[in-house]
This record gives C-alpha cells, sequence and structure tokens, in this order.
C-alpha cells in the first residue's frame, strides 16, 4: 500500500473513495486488492442477506393472511404488495439472485417462527414445508386462501 493512501482500519470512507479514485484512474499497482476484494465479496453478501430478509417477511405475512383470515388488512396487504415490489427490483437488479428464491426451506423456517410469535399461534398451526411455489410468492396477484 502507498505510504500516502488511507488505511483501511482508519477511516473506511476515505478508503473507499480513494480506492474508487485509483480504480477510476486505472492506477491499479496502488490498489488495496485484499480490502477492496473483501468489500465487494461483502456486498454482494448483503444483496443476497437484504434478499433473503425480505422473502422472510413476505412468507411470513402470507402464512399470517392465510392461517389468521379475521386479520387480514389492509396493512398486511400493503406489506405484501412492498416485500414484493422490493424483492423484484433486487431480482432486476441482480438477476443471478432468482436462484435464491428457489431454496425455502431455510427461508420458510424462519418466516414460520416468526409467523408464530407474531400471532401467539403454536408453530404446529402452520405447515413443517412451505406451501407456496416460488412463483406463488412472488407473484402479485397470489393471496393465499
Amino acid at each position: 500500500m502507498p505510504r500516502n493512501s488511507v488505511a483501511y482500519d482508519d477511516d473506511f470512507f476515505a478508503w473507499t473513495q480513494e480506492q474508487a479514485r485509483l480504480l477510476r484512474e486505472g492506477d491499479f499497482s496502488q490498489i488495496d486488492i485484499a480490502n477492496t476484494a473483501e468489500e465487494l465479496e461483502d456486498m454482494g453478501r448483503s444483496v443476497r442477506h437484504e434478499l433473503r430478509n425480505r422473502l422472510v417477511v413476505l412468507v411470513m405475512h402470507l402464512l399470517k393472511w392465510q392461517f389468521q383470515p379475521v386479520f387480514q388488512s389492509r396493512s398486511w396487504a400493503s406489506t405484501i404488495r412492498e416485500q414484493r415490489q422490493e424483492i423484484e427490483d433486487l431480482l432486476d437488479e441482480s438477476p443471478s439472485l432468482r436462484s435464491a428464491t428457489d431454496d425455502l426451506s431455510r427461508i420458510y423456517i424462519r418466516a414460520r417462527t416468526k409467523a408464530a410469535r407474531e400471532t401467539g399461534l403454536p408453530e404446529d398451526t402452520f405447515p413443517s414445508d412451505c406451501p407456496y411455489t416460488p412463483e406463488q410468492i412472488l407473484s402479485e396477484d397470489f393471496l393465499p386462501e
């Protein structure tokens, strides 16, 4: 690392700005390669994490919608709609994340646990496996009965 550069551990924001400048200028010999690579990987993990969290919230609300029909509200419908829109935006920006929607087992376990906690219903009220397909979960027209 060059002598006058900003240290990664001393000022992260300044470090990011310097690394961006060095990249734009094509001054690759001065780039902090190890930390830049780590930060790029972290950015990817962060986007995947956001997608999974949004899927958990969406599936949890679908479960609440299905298993507590007397409490269905515009607020729940709005949350379902908003999560679907945000998920679609994430998938438009990063299409390779679409495969993450196919593996629902971990997402469903979290959503089921959260739904039980929020509704006060026993966890076994909800199916042990996800009752919705990825297509249903993401479909703007689907609401379970």
